[in-house]
């Protein structure tokens, strides 16, 4: 076997590559890239043979590591094995998210000098403005996009954990769609919607006579969601009660419907989303840990906006396409700078609502701030009244519940929504809680 560094096995591997459709180069140690197949010209480049890798793709003078960026060179030389990282490459359409493997290769002194890097364009997301895709450039956007594109071809559960409006839905029907299951049903299930005896016949469907109304066999989001992906969303909102009868059905991969008797074959890939500490749920006893364990096989973290504030403009830009198609609206300068400072507790929903109300109050192309600040939702509120002490005896739970929420509404001087989540509840739950309260309250 001789050294791959001769001509003739840097020819033998260049024609190999050449044979691929994905892009592909070979490099030296130094960075300098000897060969690169007719995909990688076509996407990056016709000229990159006697280039620099980081030139290419990049536009650096200097290699990734020194701009900030990581290099799966560098972590290869000093680890000896393949090494992946997600970066921004130039391209003939502009930048885009680029999954990059690199993989050593040695002579027989096991000497490495030569290395084959293989770059796989992201379909999870983009780093344009785009109206249909999930956005961002941001560090910690592209760790979270390079967990999600590992999850993506497996079937293993993915537990996404962020903030309300962090876009987990989204992430969730991206990594669907990336494992190539795009043709296959989505099912969403909103977990704290539903209530407890709902809940059960939604996931399940139930026979016909299984209750009263229930007039005709119906089909659960369970059995729908056969051979694609099932997205139990709020999972930290799920009863206890039905928290086993999902346990089961992980387990046993089958299950029955309501008033039914014969098992059915279960076929989906789970995707749970929660803004809950399952963990710390774990703890108090409020959530099973065999459960638990069973769904955060794969867990992603979805960032808060205050940790990407960088990407901003290009959120801002992509969410004005989607709420006003067609009016090309952009920020001033002044606008675009107050939405950099503002706190964002509300996440990217926040931030697309407010868009869409500037949107409605802009005559012309351009955002003012004025149509940003308006009085009417963005002045500050009003601090609330100082708050008397909450008293109670000893009580059930429940009703203890029931006073406490009661005195929250009437003493603490905040909108449903704030009260939600300041008790971190959605507003549905809220809701859901409070009437079930009032309709359990006795007749005065």
């Amino acid at each position: 076997m001789s050294p791959l560094s001769n001509e003739a096995s840097l020819d033998t591997i260049s024609r190999m590559l050449d044979e691929l459709s994905e892009p592909r180069i070979v490099i030296t140690e130094h960075f300098e890239i000897l060969h690169a197949n007719q995909a990688y010209r076509a996407a990056y480049g016709a000229e990159a043979p006697g280039r620099h890798c980081y030139e290419v793709s990049h536009g650096y003078q200097r290699p990734c590591d020194e701009e900030g960026e990581s290099c799966p060179l560098r972590m290869t030389l000093a680890s000896g094995q393949p090494e992946r990282v997600l970066h921004i490459h130039r391209t003939a359409h502009g930048d885009e998210h680029v999954d990059v493997e690199l993989m050593p290769l040695a002579d027989i002194s096991g000497h490495r000098h030569l290395f084959i890097e293989k770059m796989k364009p992201l379909q999870l997301a983009s780093s344009q403005a785009a109206a249909d895709k999930m956005v961002g450039r941001s560090a910690v956007f592209r760790r979270m996009l390079l967990l999600a594109q590992r999850a993506a071809p497996s079937s293993a559960a993915v537990l996404l954990i962020g903030e309300s409006g962090t876009g987990k839905e989204g992430l969730a029907r991206a990594i669907h769609d990336s494992g190539g299951a795009a043709q296959r049903p989505f099912i969403a299930v909103d977990c704290a919607s539903l209530s407890e005896t709902l809940l059960e016949s939604e996931l399940f469907g139930y026979e016909k006579g299984a209750f009263t109304g229930a007039n005709q066999r119906k089909q659960g989001l369970v059995e729908a969601a056969h051979g694609g992906t099932l997205f139990l969303d709020e999972i930290g909102d799920l009863p206890l009660s039905q928290q086993v009868k999902l346990l089961r059905l992980l387990e046993s991969g089958s299950f029955r419907r309501v008033g039914g008797i014969n098992s059915i074959p279960a076929s989906f890939r789970l995707i749970a989303a929660t803004h809950r500490n399952l963990a710390a749920m774990v703890e108090s006893g409020s959530f099973r840990a065999d459960l638990y364990y069973r769904l955060a096989v794969f867990p992603i973290r979805l960032p808060p906006l205050r940790e990407r504030r960088e990407d901003i403009p290009l959120l801002a830009a992509s969410l004005l396409e989607r709420v006003a198609p067609g009016r090309r609206l952009q920020l001033e300068p002044a606008a675009l700078q107050w939405l950099l400072q503002q706190p964002f507790n509300g996440n990217i929903r926040e931030l697309r609502n407010l868009l869409e109300r500037a949107s409605l109050l802009s005559d012309g192309d351009v955002i003012t701030l004025e149509n940003l600040c308006a009085d009417e939702w963005n002045s500050t509120p009003p601090a609330p009244p100082a708050m008397q002490d909450f008293h109670c005896g000893l009580l059930p739970l429940e009703q203890l519940e029931s006073q406490y929420l009661q005195w929250a509404v009437a003493h603490s001087g905040l909108s449903r929504q704030q009260l939600a989540s300041a008790l971190q509840l959605t507003e549905r739950t809220l809701y859901r809680r409070l009437a079930g309260r009032q309709k359990k309250a006795p007749a005065s």
